[in-house]
Parts: C-alpha cells; sequence; structure tokens
C-alpha cells in the first residue's frame, strides 16, 4: 500500500493506478509535518491551503486523460530560497520576514505545469550561507538521525524533510555543495547539475557564478524523475544553457556500467577524513568493480587551493548580491523614527536584518573586492578558478566520472562547530571543486560509518551536460547497495521522531 514511505516513484504509479488520490497522499504527509516536525523543524511555512488545492487540481489532470507529467500529483518540499508567488520566501533572514513575492521562479513554474504538489518552504542557512543550517534565523533545523545533529547545509531543512518522510521530494541549491552535503549526513540522494542546466531565475541569489538548483530524493529514480521537471533553456537566465536536458531518468534505469572508468580523485581522501567515511567509500568503490567498472586514480593538484579561492568568490558576490537589501525597495525597515536619515536606518537594518555568518561573508567579500585588493584576491581567486577547470578537463580524460567521499566526516553535533568558521567551511572541502567547475555532482547514501551510526555519502562528478553519468553510475551502486543491505539505509534510522 502506497504510504509515506514509498518513493516518488512508487507514489506516480499508486496513482496512475488510481489506489490513491493526490489528495490523500498530500494529507498524508500534511499529517506526517504536524506530527514530526516540532521536533525536526525542517518547515519554515506550511502551504496547507495551497498544497491541498495543488492536489485537488493535479488529480483532476490525471482524470482528464492529457498527457501528464509522472510526478503529477506527487508532493514536495521546496528550499525557501525559490520564489513562491503569494508564499513566504525569506531565504531563512530575518531580512526578508513575510515577504511574499509577485512571480514564481522558473523552477516552481515548471513544478506546478508538472503538476507537483509544493507542500511548503524548507529551513536554510541565512541566504545560503553555512553548512549546518545553524545559521537560520529562525532557528537550526535537526537530523533526524540524531536530533541532536545537523542535517547539513545550506539546505538542511529539504535534506532532513525527505529523511523524516515528510515529502518524497524537495528542491534544494547548490552554491559550494548545500545539496551534496546535506544528503550525506541524511542518507538521502542530491544533485548539483551542471551550471545553467536548471534555470536560476527567481533564485534569491549569493553567489551568482556558483548557485545552482538541483533535486533532492530519497532515491536515484526519484532524483532523475524531479531533474527531468525542473531542467531546460530559460531565456529569463543569461547563464541558462540551450541545450537538451541530459537523458537522466533513461541512466537511472540503465543499472550497468561494464567497461566505464571511474576516476578517484587522489587529493580528495586520506587526512582528515573519518576512517568509517572512508571505509564505507573503498566498499562501494568494490561494489562498483564487482559489476564491471574500471577504478583508476586521478590526480587534481589544484584542488588544495580550491576552498581558499571559493571563500573569496563567493563572498564577492555575496557582497554585491546582497547590497540591494538595503531598507528602502524590499525587506524589512528598521528605525525610520522621522529623526534619522537614510544611511542610519539602512546601517540599522543590516544590523538587526542580517545574522552573524551573512555579515561576516559581506565584510569578507567587500574587502576582498576593495580598491587595491582585488587584484591580490579576487583576481587571483579567479585565476585558481581556470586552473580547477583545466583539472577536471585532464581527469575526465582519463575517466567517465570521478568519485570521492561527499563530506570528510558525518554529521556533528549542532553547535559543535559554531564558535570555529574556519572548521565549519572545511566541512566542504570535498564538494567545493564541483560548483567552481560548474560540473555535475551527485551524493548517494553509501552506508553508515561504524564509530557512530550515522550515515556516509558517496559523491560522484560529471563533466559539463553529462548529467545522465551521475545517475548511470549512482542507481547501479545504489542498486548494489541495496541488495547487500537488503532494504534502504533510511529504514535504520533510530530516532523515534521519524518512525
Amino acid at each position: 500500500m502506497t504510504n509515506i514511505h514509498s518513493t516518488a516513484a512508487q507514489m506516480s504509479a499508486a496513482l496512475a493506478a488510481k489506489e490513491i488520490s493526490s489528495v490523500e497522499l498530500t494529507q498524508q504527509h500534511l499529517d506526517r509535518i504536524s506530527a514530526v516536525d516540532g521536533d525536526v523543524h525542517a518547515f519554515l511555512y506550511v502551504d496547507t491551503e495551497g498544497a491541498l488545492a495543488q492536489a485537488k487540481a493535479a488529480d483532476e489532470l490525471r482524470a482528464s486523460g492529457k498527457e501528464i507529467s509522472p510526478l503529477t500529483g506527487v508532493p514536495l518540499a521546496l528550499k525557501d530560497v525559490l520564489a513562491q508567488k503569494g508564499v513566504p520566501t525569506t531565504c531563512g533572514s530575518k531580512m526578508l520576514e513575510g515577504w511574499r513575492p509577485p512571480y514564481d521562479s522558473t523552477v516552481v513554474t515548471k513544478l506546478k505545469e508538472a503538476g507537483v504538489v509544493i507542500l511548503g518552504k524548507t529551513n536554510m542557512d541565512e541566504f545560503a550561507m553555512g553548512s549546518s543550517t545553524e545559521n537560520s534565523a529562525y532557528g537550526p533545523t535537526h537530523n533526524p538521525w540524531d536530533l541532536t545533529r545537523i542535517p547539513g547545509g545550506s539546505g538542511g531543512g529539504s535534506a532532513a524533510a525527505l529523511a523524516a518522510f515528510e515529502a518524497p521530494l524537495a528542491i534544494g541549491t547548490d552554491t559550494g555543495g548545500s545539496i551534496r552535503q546535506p544528503a550525506a549526513v541524511t542518507g538521502t540522494v542530491g544533485v548539483k547539475p551542471t551550471y545553467g542546466g536548471v534555470s536560476r531565475y527567481g533564485l534569491v541569489a549569493f553567489s551568482s557564478s556558483l548557485d545552482q538548483a538541483g533535486p533532492c530524493a530519497r532515491t536515484v529514480l526519484d532524483t532523475a524523475l524531479l531533474h527531468e521537471v525542473i531542467a531546460g533553456h530559460d531565456e529569463r537566465d543569461s547563464t541558462s544553457i540551450n541545450q537538451l536536458v541530459p537523458q537522466v531518468v533513461a541512466a537511472a534505469k540503465k543499472l550497468d556500467v561494464k567497461g566505464m572508468k571511474i576516476g578517484v580523485v587522489k587529493e580528495l581522501s586520506g587526512e582528515g577524513y573519518q576512517s568509517g567515511v572512508s571505509q564505507r567509500f573503498q566498499e562501494s568503490l568494490d561494489l562498483l568493480v564487482e559489476a564491471g567498472a574500471e577504478i583508476v586514480e586521478v590526480s587534481c593538484p589544484n584542488f588544495e587551493y580550491a576552498l581558499a579561492a571559493y571563500y573569496l568568490i563567493a563572498p564577492s558576490e555575496a557582497s554585491s548580491n546582497l547590497a540591494r537589501f538595503d531598507s528602502m525597495r524590499y525587506g524589512i525597515r528598521i528605525g525610520d523614527d522621522g529623526t534619522v536619515g537614510a544611511e542610519e536606518v539602512m546601517r540599522r537594518t543590516r544590523h538587526l536584518g542580517f545574522g552573524p555568518e551573512v555579515k561576516r561573508r559581506i565584510i569578507l567579500g567587500t574587502y576582498a573586492l576593495s580598491s587595491g585588493y582585488y587584484d591580490a584576491y579576487y583576481g587571483s581567486a579567479q585565476k585558481v578558478r581556470t586552473l580547477l577547470k583545466q583539472d577536471y578537463e585532464r581527469a575526465f580524460e582519463k575517466a567517465d566520472v570521478l568519485v570521492s567521499p561527499t563530506c570528510p566526516t558525518t554529521a556533528f553535533k549542532i553547535g559543535e562547530k559554531s564558535d570555529d568558521p574556519l572548521a565549519m567551511y572545511l566541512n566542504d572541502v570535498a564538494t567545493i571543486p564541483v560548483n567552481m567547475a560548474g560540473i555535475g555532482g551527485m551524493s548517494l547514501p553509501c552506508g553508515l560509518a561504524p564509530e557512530d551510526g550515522l550515515p556516509v555519502g558517496f559523491q560522484i562528478m560529471s563533466p559539463v551536460m553529462q548529467d545522465d553519468r551521475l545517475y548511470r553510475v549512482g542507481a547501479t551502486l545504489e542498486a548494489a547497495l541495496l541488495s547487500k543491505w537488503g532494504k534502504p539505509l533510511l529504514a535504520n534510522a533510530p530516532e523515534l521522531a521519524v518512525r
């Protein structure tokens, strides 16, 4: 029987067979959110009335006999960085508290056209700046595997909603790993498409040359189904790639890696990686070899500079993008008592509207872009970015895809790294190079670390607009792991809050 623990593909089949209606399925998930989200805090806003109206419309569309998407009527959780008309969109910040956009982002438009039911908006690090969802102005999200631990960031709300069975599908955004890292620590699947493969129109910008929306789910096939819904060229986005969407669903169903060369990135392993993470990663490589793949080692020597370059480029672009929040055009307005000037109102608004991490990155970015420092910092970081792209190009001459652990460690305790920004930033060391080069990346669960029983993520990287390779390798590994485990990894989650 179809229920909240079913996959999106199973829900789609049940809807097609009229075993359940979208209204019933949506209500099941709304009930689940009501029951557990007080503990998990995956959602910032639950659109109960809107979701049920969308579900009713999806049922009517299915009954009409018209051509529909496989995901028509299937519920989804939306990261609160994408504009949805008439629905609060805060980016996890007090600065946008209560703002209801007058338009839909392209991703939301595509979801609505496909009949996907949007349950609500998920929690996130403020303006997508963070690796733990502790930087949300509305409080942290908790990892359903252990409520004392982080669910990753910045898209921890979307990943936690999946792991807690509050939604079968979710949308995230990935600037330096914010889809893949939460997927890794919650035992879910997340894909960062090729930059430009999914429209950024209506995505509130953090770092415009790095931000990329993408699909999240509990299985590789579900992620592929969602990927095909949201991908495609958009004239309203100047960075959108005008090419055919890779056939990711067909790739996810292929389950064949015979003859493929899989490159293990030498620089993304070893010192600093938790032993259990390395163990599960090696076991996954062994399964791919058994499936017929060839493992080769590749070296990307400039990866050691990726983290430093990223934390110059991303804050610099954030400094520019967040300048629009000036208390004059939109967002909150603080201290306008008629006795002070516009600059003082702006100062008060930004002081109270932005959180500590956002202020830290704005200051860092403004400094890097300032007169006399641009070439030394931002300019040099862009040169490193070029070297990273060249490393990838050489590596992809030797391998069809590249792989690594998604994160050096499993989920850490909430508050454990709050006072040490550098330690927090190091959590993204394996994911950042993908964004810097604009290529595709996936994280899927590859087991539980023996030290703490928490999920470990396996990262796959593919060349530009070859995202189908992610799904081919990911689905094959997922099938091998499922055969080994005998049941989905999430069936092992110990917290009562997710039952």
